[in-house]
């Protein structure tokens, strides 16, 4: 039995340095031989002391920095993307109904509303029962 002095390592420290020579690989450093050597020897090793020595000669690494800036809203983005279709569709038949009716010289029948009310009345259904927008946080989350 092989009692190690020192700290033991875990499995997420484990992977936090394959993902640093990972790094490291896409800039150059590393050779695909030499990142398999050293991951090989993250794997392997017993304690947080082994692995840093993995990392001994390479430099430090700024902190990455989120690609996208986590949004404030509740709504995922396809539900802000259906809901500025919907204004927008709903827009232009008010505006096609009202030239018709300007031209007619008095307002005509109200179709507008079997393409408004539907629609937003789905898309309002969708929204307040949280369905999406629950899948979307514990996406987030995780």
């Amino acid at each position: 039995m092989d009692i190690t002095t020192g700290t033991r390592a875990s499995d997420a420290e484990r992977a936090q340095i394959a993902d640093i020579l990972g790094r490291h690989l896409s800039d150059g450093r590393l050779d695909m031989a030499e990142y398999n050597e050293r991951l090989t020897r993250v794997y392997a090793t017993a304690t947080r002391e082994d692995l840093q020595l993995v990392l001994q000669d390479l430099p430090k690494l700024p902190k990455i920095v989120a690609a996208q800036s986590v949004s404030r809203t509740r709504f995922p983005i396809w539900q802000r993307i259906e809901g500025s279709a919907w204004l927008g569709v709903s827009l232009l038949c008010l505006v096609i109904w009202a030239a018709i009716s300007l031209a007619a010289g008095e307002f005509t029948y109200p179709w507008p509303i079997w393409v408004i009310a539907p629609w937003g009345a789905v898309l309002a259904f969708r929204i307040l029962m949280g369905w999406e927008s629950a899948a979307w946080n514990r996406y987030r989350t995780h």
